[in-house]
């Protein structure tokens, strides 16, 4: 299949696309709204929850089908198929200048990560945090100035994680028994006019996709850094990468019209290409996160 645009719908911020199950769920992030849409074949976006705050991601929770862990606002929330909403974390509500949550992912042991950022993009105020069922959230990277991701290898002992505007993605070694990140890494040095790394993933072939924010492209890059592939898009600002879909192997775009005056007819639109490595299936966050009850912060 040659790139195809998945459906009519043109979001503002389309980002944190997660194969869930048999489905595709993405956000419209400063609209706060949870979409889905099948992996089959071009659809309109049906809407799961609209909330009141930015939504940046959510994962699968493991036994709770329809149930989510949330980043949004400024912390993590459980929301449940119902559209209960229950606080975990808050991560970003007690800061200096007006902050949020951005990305979020669980990893292949059921934590979850979590960034911040400002809305001002102040460097060295965004910070990645490790969330674990009953205990308080782990400030894990700081320093940063918007951060995205990060992307887990299969194994969840390697993980990537971008600072947008500085261009950069390093890789850490993950501690697959306590979560401790070690090791870390320049992987991936963007020269200006390239694009900003955005959302990533990483493939069952241990590559990593990576969606340039600014750059109408997402690449594909090996283990050791090199570039293996490039998909230009008619978009200019792509903001994450999925594989999904038949096989895995169907890599879906998110897009914003977020901020371009004038937006293009297909920016902000939601893109599908069939690759030929499958993805990984989408780890889900710890049941824990229920049996420990309300929030920790």
């Amino acid at each position: 299949m040659e790139l195809t645009p998945w459906s009519a719908d043109r979001l503002e911020l389309g980002e944190g696309a997660r194969w869930a199950g048999d489905r595709l769920v993405l956000v419209d992030l400063l609209a706060g709204r949870l979409l889905e849409t099948t992996g089959d074949a071009p659809a309109p976006l049906r809407e799961l929850q609209r909330l009141d705050v930015p939504l940046g991601a959510v994962g699968p929770v493991t036994g709770r089908p329809g149930d989510w862990l949330a980043a949004a606002g400024t912390g993590v929330e459980l929301l449940d198929a119902s559209g209960r909403r229950t606080p975990i974390a808050d991560l970003a509500g007690d800061g200096p200048e007006p902050a949020r949550v951005n990305d979020a992912v669980a990893d292949p042991h059921g934590r979850f990560w979590a960034t911040t950022m400002t809305y001002a993009g102040i460097p060295g105020s965004s910070t990645l945090f490790r969330i674990e069922p009953g205990a308080p959230p782990v400030p894990a990277v700081t320093g940063l100035t918007i951060a995205n991701g990060p992307a887990f290898d299969a194994a969840g002992t390697t993980m990537y994680l971008a600072d947008t505007p500085r261009g950069w993605v390093d890789r850490f070694t993950v501690d697959p028994r306590t979560g401790a990140l070690s090791g870390r890494e320049p992987f991936l040095r963007l020269a200006p006019g390239q694009g900003a790394p955005d959302g990533m993933t990483v493939d069952a072939g241990g590559h990593l996709w990576v969606a340039l924010w600014g750059g109408s492209a997402v690449r594909r890059y090996r283990p050791d850094g090199a570039l293996d592939r490039e998909i230009r898009l008619p978009a200019a600002q792509p903001t994450s990468v999925c594989l999904g879909g038949p096989g895995l192997r169907r890599l879906f775009i998110t897009t914003a019209r977020y901020a371009l005056a004038p937006a293009g007819p297909l920016d902000g639109a939601l893109f599908a290409v069939d690759v030929e490595v499958a993805g990984l299936p989408s780890a889900p966050a710890g049941a824990g996160f229920y049996t420990d009850g309300a929030a920790s912060s």
